[in-house]
This record gives C-alpha cells, structure tokens and sequence, in this order.
C-alpha cells in the first residue's frame, strides 16, 4: 500500500537550542498522532449567548477522527513496525509505540540528542517530519521544552499584596456565587500539590469549605511536589482559583512539558466526561514562532475542540513584556494565549484602598526586572471579528492580526498574591495568577447564568467599557496602554457584577 503524505511547512529552532550527538539506545518512544477531522468544516463555536451543539460524547461522532483514517494509520503503522497503544477517535488521536529506527523510518526523519537553555537534554529532530495525509501532526518525537511558567516573585518583600478574595472583592466580583456545580480545569506541565498546604491556606482564608482537588495524569504527568518553580506556579494556579471559587470542583491535568502532553491536557481536559470542566487555566506558554507550525496547529484544533464544547480556556500572555523574552529586538505574542480560541489575560500593577481601588496600570517592572505584562499582536493568526472594532494596531509583519491580551487583572510581583507553597507564606505575581482569577471569574458567571459562558469573546467586546475597568497609563515596552482596548491590558480588568448583568442582558 503506497501512502501520499506530506512534510509540515516548517520547522522552528528555538533560539538556546543546542545539537548534542545523535540518539542513543534502542528503547522505545511513545508518539502521538493527531488525525484531521472527519469533517471539513469547523466546528460550530459555542460562544455566548449560544450553548453548544454537541456535547461531550457525541462530538467526536461529528468532528473527531473518521474511522476509516484511523483504519489507514493502522495499516501505516504495521508496515512501519509501530505498536497502538491506544486511540481516542473523539479526540482524533492514536498513540504508537516504536523503536527509534522504526519511528525514524515511519517519519522520515533523523532524531538527535539536543539541549535547550542549559535543561536536561531531550531527544529531538532537526527538521519536520512526514505525515501520512490523515494525519496533522505527529508529536513526542521532539521532546523540547515547549512553555514555561508564567509568575514571578518579587526581589524584595513588596509593601503591597492581597489575598485571592480581596481582589475578588476589588473586582466586585458576583455576590452569592461561589462556583457550586462547575468544574475548572488547570493545565500543569510540572510541579505538584500538597493537600496538606491546600488545607491550611483556605483554613487561613476562612473558606470552612475547601475546593475539591484532584489530579489527572495526563501522558505520563504526574502530581510530583518537589520542584519548586513549577510548584510555586500550580499552588498559585489551584490557590487563586481555589479561593474564589470554593465551591467549584479543581481538576488539575499534570503532564509533561512537551508538545504533545501539552496537547494531550488540552484535548483530555476539553473531552473530559468525569469532571467535566467548563472553563479551563492554562499559565504556561512560549513564544508563539517558537512552536512548530505542526504542534502549533495540534494545539489550536484542542483549543477549538474546548470551544466548540462551551469551555473557556483562560490562558496567561506572558511575563516579559512586548518581546515576551526574545532577545532579537522585535516584539512577539505569546502562544497559547494568542489563539483565537484563548481568553488571554494581561496583567496590571493594582494599589487599593479597603474595598476601593486607587490606580490601576500597566505592570511594567522591567527597569527593576520585576517583569512586564506581554501583549501585542499574533503573527499567526489573522484579526479575529470580535476584534474589528478594537483598532489593533497591524502585526510586527504588517498583516492584521489577533491582538493579545483580552483582559486583564493584578500581576505586578511588588503587588503580588498571598499564597502558600511548601509550609511557606509567600507573594507571587505574574499573568500565571491573572488566568485562575479569571478562571474563577468565569465558574461563578457560569453558575450565576445557569449555563457556560463558553467562547466569551464576542460578548466581552460587545460588552466594552460598562464591565471593565479601563486601564489607560503606561506601557509593556513597545505598546502603550490608552482607552479602549490596548495590547497592554486588553478590554481592562473586570467588573464581575456588572459582567454578569451585561451577558445576562445579551441572553435575553
């Protein structure tokens, strides 16, 4: 049987990556194939007022994988000596194991040993692999790297910090809701939880209640405390959310730090029929030509698939201002808070006063490298129409693209977080906490509706000014922040109460 294939367009290097040898060792290496849709039509977005076609289960009858592709990859599979070792037509994957020789041979491509950054070496390849025309993306055969966490600790002791539930006092936040009856899903691509320190910081914030807590091993993730900067991103991520939605069920989906167990959380989370997320937070992500055009698009057809499944997946747009830590002088967007399908989320420097706020600005503490607030405009994709009327300036291109961030919140470190990570009292900052904050934002609007929000976008646009604080001075290096949307802070942080009247309004 002969099989047309093709090569993915290109093949991105990223900047600190080094070649180290060839592959070593004959052990065998799991792989992910992501099929096309059965369908070539997208799936319907669910995006407020409007409630899903589909629901969890019956989708995949309409937009995941024909069985007669998967047949095929079956087939293509044997002849390459590759094992199955499991497939989820709904979600459009099949899992193969083989030898390195044989995936080489399947593929089309060479694997070497590489390092990135000075990490732990990983085995990659130097160029795009060859895919059977069924198929999008191949994943697990480049191990590298892909995200990073998105927080940051102050330098000093800050004179400013909150806990989780003053801000949802700030941010006025709905009266009587709580998060009763959602389930908010949380990305984790390292790191792990203790109970132990849950337990004691929603018992210091007064929460008689606690969140349910679990954790979902995704592609051989697991909830492994140990590492103390991914733990210090997923105690944050679980104890923002957490605290502001005490009353929603947590699933935290821990895998590992590579294209495809980031796409598998994605995918599994989205499709999940036990806990069944409504509004998913991811604070990872890295920049956006970074990605290979291939996990890039995996990634976007997980991201569509949460979308079309009336889950929102809040998203963090990075720690380092315009050029989101790229040292070549240009401005960049982080990935995946610039997909169309992504509520991303900027951050502001926040001074309060009781109940009230005094000021909010751009977090800009670069000239104290205390990080910026990332914004500005996708080079990947095109301008979304919820964002026609918003004046995004064109991309460093010069083609119309998504403008990033969406919305805002508290992110400055100096005006950081309250949380608790190994027994210790602590303030983190950084758009990392800005994702659960709207997470949780998000469960108690669904909760207060009586139906997911879903792709939001559309609404928060329509929506402007009457529901968020509009956030007008200062910068994150090459834009500025003005009225209206900006590529610093978005639509601004939010009014919760006056959200959820305006989309209750819209649903009528």
């Amino acid at each position: 049987m002969s099989l047309s294939s093709k090569t993915s367009p290109h093949w991105t290097t990223p900047e600190g990556m080094k070649y180290l040898g060839p592959h070593e060792g004959a052990e065998p290496i799991d792989v992910t194939i992501v099929l096309r849709r059965r369908s070539e039509t997208t799936p319907p977005i669910a995006a407020w007022p409007q409630q899903p076609r589909y629901v969890r289960g019956e989708f995949g009858d309409h937009y995941g994988a024909n069985p007669a592709d998967v047949e095929t990859l079956r087939r293509f599979a044997q002849q390459h000596g590759l094992t199955e070792t499991g497939c989820d037509t709904h979600r459009r994957v099949l899992h193969l194991r083989g030898t390195p020789a044989a995936l080489e041979q399947a593929f089309g491509v060479t694997l070497g040993k590489y390092q990135l950054n000075g990490c732990e070496p990983f085995v990659g390849c130097g160029h795009a692999p060859t895919l059977p025309p069924e198929a999008i993306a191949v994943l697990g055969l480049d191990r590298r790297p892909v995200a990073s966490p998105h927080f940051r600790k102050p330098s000093a002791q800050p004179n400013t910090s909150y806990t989780p539930i003053q801000l949802g006092q700030l941010y006025n936040f709905p009266a009587n809701t709580d998060g009763t009856g959602q389930a908010i899903g949380i990305i984790e691509l390292g790191g792990g939880f203790t109970t132990s320190d849950l337990s004691q910081y929603f018992s210091n914030l007064g929460i008689s209640k606690p969140p349910q807590v679990i954790a979902v091993s995704v592609a051989g993730g697991q909830n492994q405390p140990g590492s103390s900067d991914a733990d210090d991103e997923v105690m944050l991520d679980i104890e923002v959310a957490g605290a502001l939605a005490p009353g929603a069920t947590i699933a935290v989906y821990f895998t590992t730090n590579t294209d495809q167990g980031f796409y598998e959380a994605i995918s599994q989370a989205a499709h999940d029929t036990t806990y069944k997320p409504s509004v998913i937070s991811i604070s990872w992500g890295g920049p956006e030509d970074s990605w290979t055009s291939s996990s890039r698009t995996a990634m976007e057809t997980a991201l569509e698939d949460a979308a079309a499944l009336g889950v929102t997946v809040t998203v963090a747009a990075g720690d380092s201002g315009s050029t989101d830590g790229e040292s070549d002088g240009q401005s960049h967007v982080d990935f995946p808070a610039s997909s169309p399908y992504a509520l991303a989320c900027g951050g502001t420097t926040l001074a309060a006063s009781g109940t009230s706020i005094q000021s909010e600005v751009v977090w800009n503490e670069t000239a104290s490298n205390e990080g910026a607030t990332g914004g500005g405009v996708s080079i990947e994709f095109g301008l979304p129409t919820w964002q026609q009327n918003a004046k995004v300036p064109n991309s460093p291109s010069g083609s119309a693209g998504r403008g990033v961030p969406d919305v805002a919140g508290n992110a400055d470190p100096m005006t950081g977080y309250q949380v608790l990570v190994g027994g210790q009292s602590q303030v983190i900052g950084g758009t990392s906490a800005v994702a659960p904050l709207w997470a949780a934002l998000v469960a108690r609007l669904n909760q207060q509706l009586g139906a997911p929000v879903g792709d939001v976008h559309a609404a928060l646009y329509q929506a402007g000014e009457s529901v968020f604080r509009d956030i007008t001075q200062g910068n994150n290096g090459a834009y500025q922040a003005g009225p209206g949307w900006d590529a610093c802070t978005g639509l601004g942080s939010p009014n919760g109460q006056a959200l959820v009247a305006a989309l209750a309004a819209q649903k009528s």
